[in-house]
């Protein structure tokens, strides 16, 4: 039994050597942190390790002195960032407090110096107009002729380049003594038709200012439905050709009292009234049968009591002849009264009485009025006869509503 024991304890001694020699190398892993900071690394003792012992040992250094490194820099800041970590270490004495500012808009005011470049406002707007270009399309102008060439003629117009009048813009018509009609120094007025080139120079025209205010007076005569005398000069298959104003007038043949020969009417002098007045369009259209029409108007006169027969009867009134002129009875001026119907009142070819109302000259127009003829709303659908027969009289009564007009 000793024997046994003996050897068993013989094997424990052994194992507790090979214990011992297989620790060493774990010795080398156990390093501090502390050791290396207190003391150099030493070189280590060769010891017999296997080559995977050798791998770890070296890797755990590199660690290490990684570790090292980075708690230096943590360790040892700059001063700017201990300034930065640790800003309550600056005393609260060294800390200005900053001034207070009054924000109260009444007492804040900025004083104005004037100094040489101030621009005062008269002056701004004076170098505005200096500025200011010449001459605007259809702008009418006046200056004076300074030079005349084969072309046409220069007209200072008080910018900074003359204004120039091609020769066919001169005036109407055909100009034979041109130098005669336009000698240097004359003083015209004249019409901007092409506004400033590079050059600062603009067209302008006498012919159009003329055009211009011609068709601005036959468009007045027109609208108050005065008649002119015309010069025929010319005919086509159309009608007749005349000048008004230095304007080209066109009659048509429906429009003439004689359509039937109007080539004879050349040369000869036609009163007429204007149909149509179009300066965008230059269409000017006359009339001599509107003419002859306006004259008769002419005499007549507001509430004049006219006799005439019923022509037509329409939806909306009675259209009746005057003598060569036609007026419309309007449905609202025949009765104070209701109406069932027009033809139950007055028929075609009917002679009636009635009371002018009104003279429009320009459209050729009268207005004619019976409802003021009666005595009571709906006389003239009960007793037609008695308002007709009366009707001079009756009609003496509503003068006064006219008077005024007829002044």
């Amino acid at each position: 039994m000793k024997e046994v024991s003996d050897n068993n304890a013989q094997k424990k001694t052994s194992k507790k050597g090979n214990n011992k020699d297989d620790k060493k190398p774990l010795q080398v892993l156990q390093l501090n942190k502390k050791d290396i900071h207190n003391s150099k690394p030493e070189k280590l003792k060769s010891v017999n390790i296997s080559n995977d012992t050798k791998m770890i040992s070296s890797n755990e250094n590199d660690l290490m002195n990684n570790e090292v490194l980075l708690e230096k820099k943590i360790t040892k800041p700059s001063i700017i960032n201990e300034e930065f970590k640790y800003p309550n270490s600056i005393k609260k004495n060294q800390l200005e407090k900053p001034p207070e500012i009054d924000n109260t808009i009444e007492e804040f005011e900025i004083e104005r110096t004037v100094d040489d470049y101030d621009f005062d406002e008269n002056e701004f707007l004076a170098a505005l107009n200096d500025n200011e270009p010449i001459g605007l399309e259809g702008e009418t102008i006046k200056g004076k002729i300074i030079a005349l060439e084969s072309d046409g003629l220069y007209i200072d117009i008080g910018g900074k380049a003359p204004g120039f009048m091609p020769k066919k813009e001169s005036g109407i018509g055909v100009i034979t003594n041109f130098k005669e009609k336009f000698p240097v120094g004359l003083e015209l007025e004249v019409l901007v038709i092409k506004e400033q080139n590079a050059d600062g120079m603009v067209t302008v025209s006498a012919r159009a200012l003329i055009l211009r205010k011609s068709w601005e007076k036959v468009g007045k005569i027109a609208k108050n439905g005065e008649l002119v005398d015309v010069l025929i000069n010319g005919f086509n298959r159309g009608g007749l050709t005349c000048d008004v104003e230095g304007l080209r007038g066109f009659i048509p043949r429906s429009q003439l009292e004689d359509g039937s020969n109007y080539q004879s009417l050349v040369n000869k002098i036609l009163k007429v009234s204007f149909l149509e007045v179009n300066p965008e369009s230059k269409k000017l259209v006359l009339s001599e049968k509107k003419a002859t029409l306006i004259l008769k108007f002419t005499k007549l006169k507001l509430g004049q009591l006219i006799e005439g027969e019923v022509l037509a009867v329409k939806p909306y009134g009675f259209f009746v002849d005057l003598g060569g002129a036609s007026g419309l009875l309007h449905q609202s001026s025949v009765t104070n009264g209701s109406i069932r119907s027009l033809r139950e009142i007055f028929v075609e070819g009917e002679i009636i009485k009635a009371l002018v109302t009104e003279i429009d000259l320009e459209k050729g127009r009268i207005g004619l009025d019976t409802a003021l003829l009666e005595n009571s709303p709906g006389e003239l659908l009960i007793d037609k006869s008695k308002v007709m027969l009366e009707a001079d009289e009756r009609a003496a009564k509503t003068k006064g509503l006219f008077e005024e007009n007829n002044i």
